[in-house]
């Protein structure tokens, strides 16, 4: 079997996989094999499909071995995991939350995921994420709590925690992921990976609303180049979405090498302006952003970004998306059976008013205009990922940030810009704390420019490189079960399951009698973590004292 530092690229695998150098089948039963062995430690992968996994290997290794490589697509045989926010032909998708933990199979790939099946790419299951895709951890009350192969007492961020951690722990090659708020390149830098947000639209999608244009799709990985990859094989115009931009001027994997990036005008900003930031993941930031500066014979500008704290405009901007597609009778009757943690919000949000969201669009146009100020100075922007490094694996999200006490959204709040104003931010390995814990870089671009911020950060890859895998040896998991935590987690089991027991997080009913506790706690007008249920009714939403979407930073995505 491969080891985990021995798990090729995507890049090296789809080479040697057409070359012949490698079996697409040795290679994803080694996958299978890693996946066996320590999924049930790290909860990554909550569903797998070994039969059409399998059955797609064996094609492409017969495909090699007959001399038909050149009817084979980029990613020929290389294995990857499915966020469970996504479909994927063949498997469920939960959403992480009970509402969905019965659906039947999806018989329909989304958009990416049918472009990464077409270019030959295996998906091998779902990974997990935190219900509706909320928090920037991964746990959910339905698949248990996902943990970082570099500290498992940590999270591996959200709400791609399951892609970030199958692939940090060599199971997989890359993985899908999606950010509406940063839940790409979060758990990107939790974890020791590269994770790009493209601009919204260049990637199209289906399964996801065009209301607030945040949420975007991609991948997790261990390069830029595959990232860059990746992208080509993603990025293009598909006439089922309406928001979706034309093809790609340029090919990304080129890109990435040959673009030039001397001379280009830099800023660093620690906080812009506002945020909470850990003082040693700042200072590792800080030192990224002069290594990245000096690798591409770049130009720093003391141009100095003062914004103020968006966190509330964004929470209440994706609120908009909320509730498409889902049956009210789920939210008004059936709110018991969510986390405890987000479930206030939906109560929260249902009262809003149109009057209130215009006034958040309003907020969001000013905020849009301040930065494309800063754009005609700089050619990039970069900042910390996140303000720290990975917290605890079960959550909440910190409340307390560099000594300040702050909402729990401060804690990612710099991953929420690029997203609110629509640019191309990737996260990009630049350190380690003294605890072993990784810390991202955020590249920020030009709208449209990907190809900017990929060339960029290949050039810090070159010129500091860093390792594409978790060290195998790292803090083992606390022994006794947290109250987010299943007691005992069934073993991978094959997509041929019925009903739920295909599922490789939690037993739907081992928090029942939990849950309904809470549940009886909430209807008598609060919980020992949440207080009272927040009322339906008129609320301005961008006045101080009104109750604060912080608390509950749906969804994070």
């Amino acid at each position: 079997m491969l080891g985990a530092m021995e798990m090729p690229s995507v890049t090296d695998a789809s080479r040697a996989i057409r070359t012949g150098e490698l079996s697409a089948v040795h290679l994803l039963q080694s996958c299978l094999t890693a996946i066996e062995e320590e999924n049930a430690t790290l909860n990554a992968f909550v569903h797998l499909d070994h039969e059409r996994a399998l059955s797609a290997a064996v094609a492409v290794d017969a495909a090699v071995r007959s001399g038909r490589v050149d009817e084979l697509g980029p990613l020929a045989g290389v294995p990857f995991g499915v966020k469970d926010l996504e479909d994927c032909a063949g498997m469920p998708t939960t959403r992480g939350s009970r509402w969905f933990s019965d659906g039947p199979a999806k018989s329909a790939d989304a958009i990416h995921v049918h472009r990464l099946r077409a270019a030959g790419a295996i998906p091998v299951g779902k990974t997990a994420a935190p219900e509706f895709g909320a928090w920037a951890y991964t746990a959910s009350p339905l698949l248990g709590v996902t943990r970082n192969p570099w500290d498992l007492r940590r999270t591996p961020g959200g709400s791609s925690g399951g892609s970030s951690a199958a692939v940090s722990a060599g199971l997989v090659p890359f993985c899908t992921a999606s950010d509406g708020g940063g839940s790409i390149r979060t758990p990107a830098a939790f974890t020791g990976l590269v994770g790009l947000r493209a601009t919204y639209g260049r990637i199209p999608t289906f399964g996801d609303t065009h209301l607030a244009q945040n949420a975007v799709v991609g991948s997790v990985t261990t390069t830029v180049a595959d990232t860059a990859l990746l992208l080509d094989v993603m990025a293009g115009p598909d006439p089922r979405d309406r928001t979706c931009l034309p093809s790609p001027p340029v090919g990304y994997a080129d890109a990435a090498q040959d673009v030039d990036v001397s001379a280009l005008r830099v800023a660093w900003s620690r906080d812009l302006g506002f945020a909470a930031v850990d003082e040693e993941v700042g200072e590792l930031a800080a030192r990224g952003a002069r290594a990245l500066v000096a690798a591409c014979g770049a130009v720093e500008v003391d141009r100095s970004v003062q914004l103020d704290d968006y966190t509330r405009i964004y929470a209440y901007v994706e609120g908009v998306d909320k509730f498409v597609g889902i049956d009210p009778e789920l939210w008004r009757t059936r709110l018991d059976e969510l986390d405890p943690r987000s479930a206030p919000g939906w109560s929260q949000l249902s009262g809003w008013t149109l009057p209130e969201a215009a006034a958040v669009e309003g907020a969001r146009r000013a905020l849009v205009h301040q930065v494309a100020a800063v754009f005609e100075d700089v050619d990039l922007l970069l900042t910390p990922m996140a303000s720290v490094a990975a917290f605890a694996a079960e959550g909440p999200m910190p409340t307390e940030v560099g000594g300040v006490r702050t909402h729990m959204g401060m804690s990612v709040a710099l991953s929420f810009l690029a997203s609110l104003v629509n640019l191309p931010a990737l996260s990009v390995p630049c350190g380690v704390t003294t605890s072993g814990l990784p810390v991202g870089l955020q590249v920020i671009g030009p709208r449209f420019r990907e190809d900017l911020v990929l060339a960029a950060a290949a050039r810090l890859e070159a010129a500091r490189p860093w390792p594409r895998h978790a060290p195998a040896s790292r803090p083992p998991v606390p022994t006794a079960p947290t109250e987010r935590e299943p007691r005992a987690r069934p073993r991978a089991r094959d997509a041929s399951g019925p009903g739920p027991s295909r599922w490789l997080g939690e037993d739907p009913e081992s928090h029942r009698a939990r849950e309904d506790g809470q549940a009886e706690r909430r209807q008598s007008g609060g919980d020992e973590r949440h207080g009272p249920r927040a009322e339906d009714g008129h609320r301005d939403v961008l006045r101080t004292g009104a109750e604060d979407p912080t608390e509950h930073p749906d969804e994070h995505q």
